[in-house]
């Protein structure tokens, strides 16, 4: 074999292997010297049951028939053609003596699959047909779109019409074709009002700007969609250049409703976008419903972290808080300090007053706690009538500080029983500033010992924990 024949058919093959596209090669004998993993995958026949055979025919139809290659070694002239393509085929634009055509192959894929072939010859140095090469490409979804577009205009109107759901079509000059029945009623917007006009968005804004089928029907780009939607869209996953979003319309209906609407192009027979449909549904319930279970786990995660009469964080929070907090202090070598706080006498009041003015001085006293703590403070119901006050970035001095504000402000609290009488009570509080070798355990017990010690110097004072304690 001359090197520059063996040059050009290496060449040959890894052109064709190498392209994306199916593609077949057959001698002037017929048989097939090429079948690329290409038109493997879109065939399901593999290249080693038909490279070296002339039974190429097996991979597309049922009996023995020339495909479009064969008819190109064979010079077929066109009502040789015909004779298999019937009005499918004609002469490509591209390839002189070549042929292009479209067909349904019923066999391939789930529920078969359209094919546009074309088919050229391979000539030697002399100019003669020595083989023929074919390419095969799926265009099932164009041709399906196809199909959906050259249904009677009376049939699609009877299919929007008919749909429950809200649907409306514009053309390539962004006019209303279709607004039905679902559409009025949910945008409350008459289609005698809209078709024929570019006025599709009064029913949704306040000034003009595209609706979503626009976008789609301008082929915008997903900057362009998200500059008017803000996040609040995404490519359909199911149409090739829709969208879907979801948004609120504050003037629909009673307090404004949550739509979930999509939008995607429509094509004429050669792939072109005419228009665009849009569906909108209303979720508002469904919103409402997510926006409730959210507000009840939120309520739910609250109510697991507070105690229910004085509203503070609980003790088993604060075991959470504390750990984190003294995670912080150790790493960046910042201070924290705890104040325990017990009420005094506070079994006499239950006992002279009742249990109910119990809670109510307990209340007071979470109240006189919230209104002297900074934004990064935590109150805690520790257990009974004790409290405990977690401070991060305070030393004992700043501690002590707060402490004695809080001693202050309760002691002035009255309150005034049903019949009159009036209650007062103090408070005892315990001061501890974290120090090396302190656990979240040792640092309760410190400024729970301190203030221990306030109640046996006299109650109603504040005792600071020494670092050794």
């Amino acid at each position: 074999m001359p090197r520059t024949t063996e040059g050009n058919l290496i060449a040959l093959t890894q052109l064709v292997e190498g392209n994306p596209v199916a593609t077949i090669v057959v001698d002037a004998d017929h048989r097939v010297t090429h079948w690329n993993r290409a038109c493997a995958l879109l065939t399901g026949v593999s290249a080693s049951e038909m490279v070296g055979r002339n039974e190429q025919w097996r991979a597309f139809y049922a009996e023995p028939r020339p495909i479009l290659a064969d008819l190109i070694v064979d010079q077929a002239v066109e009502g040789a053609v015909a004779s298999y393509y019937d009005s499918k085929f004609k002469r490509s634009d591209l390839i002189e003596g070549g042929w292009e055509a479209e067909d349904f192959f019923p066999a391939f894929g789930d529920g078969g699959r359209w094919l546009f072939f074309t088919a050229a010859a391979i000539r030697n140095a002399e100019g003669e047909i020595v083989g023929a090469i074919e390419t095969l490409q799926d265009v099932t979804a164009r041709r399906r779109a196809e199909a959906a577009l050259q249904d009677s205009t009376t049939f699609l109107s009877q299919i929007i019409d008919g749909s429950s759901v809200a649907t409306l079509v514009i053309n390539a000059e962004h006019r209303v074709t279709h607004w039905n029945h679902a559409c009025e009623v949910l945008t409350g917007t008459l289609a005698r009002d809209v078709i024929g006009t570019d006025n599709q968005w009064k029913a949704f804004y306040a000034g003009r700007r595209p609706i979503m089928a626009d976008l789609v029907l301008d082929e915008a780009s997903q900057s362009e969609v998200g500059r008017l939607y803000h996040g609040r869209y995404r490519p359909s996953a199911l149409v090739q250049g829709g969208y879907e979003a979801e948004d609120f319309f504050p003037h629909f209906g009673d307090g404004g409703r949550w739509l979930f609407f999509t939008a995607a192009p429509l094509r004429n027979a050669t792939g072109d976008v005419v228009g665009a449909i849009e569906t909108l549904q209303d979720v508002t319930e469904r919103r409402r419903a997510e926006e409730a279970l959210r507000e009840s786990e939120e309520r739910y995660r609250t109510l697991s972290l507070t105690d229910s009469l004085t509203g503070l964080f609980n003790s088993r929070h604060l075991h959470d808080r504390l750990l984190a907090e003294a995670e912080r202090a150790l790493r960046y070598g910042r201070p924290i300090s705890l104040l325990v706080l017990d009420c005094d006498n506070f079994k006499r009041i239950n006992d002279s007053f009742g249990h109910l003015v119990g809670d109510q001085v307990l209340q007071a006293l979470a109240e006189v706690i919230r209104h002297c703590l900074r934004r990064s403070d935590n109150g805690f119901r520790y257990g009974g009538e004790e409290f405990v006050v977690l401070l991060p970035e305070t030393g004992s001095t700043a501690a002590q500080a707060l402490a004695e504000r809080l001693r202050c402000a309760f002691a002035e609290r009255v309150l005034r029983t049903a019949a009159g009488e009036e209650v007062r009570c103090t408070v005892s509080i315990g001061v501890a500033e974290w120090v090396t070798g302190d656990s979240e355990k040792s640092l309760v017990r410190r400024a729970d010992a301190a203030c221990y010690r306030a109640k046996e110097q006299g109650k109603n004072c504040v005792v600071v924990a020494s670092p050794t304690d």
